[in-house]
Formats: structure tokens, C-alpha cells, sequence
């Protein structure tokens, strides 16, 4: 099972949750569009003190794709996470990133509202390396970033009938993360406000370490 933890702020945190077992370091890069976004040159300098069994995971929200080509230069992700809303960015956007930056993973945010939610998520197959699910708003320029989960049986159909890894998101916590992995069997889950520590300016390693451990201990 893998584990992805949002918003890795520092080097020195992204150590401390790579101790705590997490697979996956996002961190949420940007000029500033968007609430909380790190610049490119201070996500590059997470990224470089990672141990190299870390997968480092920059997401973009932007929606243009000159931002998303300056993102993956200048921090030089393992992954890039493309969270923009279906309807700003299409699978053929997706696919011409994947087709500029050859050494670089894409995961592709899915917006899980109701059952259009499977049509979207079917329509990366082939383009995108992994999926992920979330929470959304219509009409949200991003996906995601709501705190909230939503209708896992939709989120089963896309793990049932879409051959990419998909990785589970949305209000995931310590305390439903083992019944959400039993309710849609993904290949990884996501945490990133219910693992925040105060006001979300860091994260609570205590809570981060619950997490991990109900996630690893739960069958898919």
C-alpha cells in the first residue's frame, strides 16, 4: 500500500515522514495562484535531500501548460501530479506533458462526483501512470484540497474498470483510512488535512504515523 503525504513544506519534514514509513513526498508547487504553493526553487531543494527510495511528487494546479513544462524543470520530480479541474486541462494536454517529459510519472487528479466520474477517469488510460481520486466542487478550478471524502462506490467502479494504480484521497485520516481501503481497494492512499498539525503549516508526525500504520496493516 502506498502512502502519499500533503504539503511537505521543508527537507527536514520531508525526512521525518520518509522515518515514518511514507512512500510518496507531494509537495504543492507554484508562483503563488494558488493558497499554500511553494516555489519551483524551494520544492527542488526538498526534493534533493530525499533519501533515493523516496518518490518526490510535485502537484500542479495550474492549467496552463508552460507553468506545468517550468514546474518539472525546475524541481525535478519523480512525479508530476496534475490536479486542474477535467474540464481546464483534457487527457490530450496530459498526454502531450507526458510526451515532453519522457522520465517523469504523471498522476492525474479525478474529480469523484457522481458516475461521469468513471468516463473521466477511463479517458487516461494509456496516458497518465497513476490516478488519483478526490473530492470536488463543479466549478472548482482544482480538485481536491476539501478536507472531505466522498462516494467511495464510485471510487471502487474506477479501481474496477480502469487499468492504472489508482491512489485514494479525500478526508483520508487515521481513523477511515483502513475502511476506506477496504470499501474501494486502491493501490495507495493520500493524506493531507487530517495529517496537518495546528493551523496546516506542518504536519503532526503523530498523526502521520497512525495513518501509515492503519494503511499498511489493511488488505486491499
Amino acid at each position: 500500500m502506498i502512502v502519499q503525504i500533503y504539503e511537505v513544506r521543508s527537507a527536514a519534514e520531508a525526512a521525518a515522514l520518509a522515518a515514518c514509513g511514507v512512500e510518496h513526498i507531494g509537495v504543492l508547487v507554484g508562483d503563488g495562484a494558488f493558497p499554500r504553493e511553494i516555489a519551483p526553487a524551494a520544492a527542488r531543494r526538498i526534493f534533493a535531500a530525499c533519501l533515493p527510495a523516496t518518490v518526490c511528487v510535485a502537484l500542479s494546479l495550474s492549467d496552463e501548460a508552460a507553468a506545468i513544462d517550468r514546474v518539472i524543470a525546475e524541481t525535478q520530480p519523480d512525479i508530476i501530479h496534475l490536479g486542474a479541474a477535467p474540464e481546464l486541462f483534457s487527457p490530450a494536454a496530459t498526454a502531450t506533458v507526458k510526451t515532453r517529459h519522457r522520465g517523469v510519472r504523471v498522476m492525474r487528479s479525478v474529480p469523484v462526483v457522481d458516475q461521469a466520474s468513471v468516463a473521466i477517469a477511463r479517458a487516461y488510460e494509456g496516458i497518465a501512470d497513476f490516478l488519483l481520486l478526490d473530492s470536488h466542487v463543479p466549478g472548482d478550478r482544482q480538485v481536491g484540497a476539501l478536507g472531505r471524502t466522498h462516494d467511495w462506490t464510485i471510487s471502487r467502479r474506477i479501481v474496477d474498470r480502469v487499468r492504472l494504480p489508482v491512489i485514494l484521497a479525500g478526508g483520508l485520516g487515521p481513523d477511515n483510512v483502513a475502511a476506506a481501503i477496504a470499501a474501494v481497494g486502491p493501490a495507495g492512499v493520500d493524506s493531507k488535512t487530517r495529517t496537518d498539525a495546528g493551523g496546516g503549516g506542518s504536519k503532526d508526525l503523530d498523526a502521520v504515523r497512525a495513518f501509515v500504520a492503519a494503511a499498511k496493516a489493511t488488505p486491499a
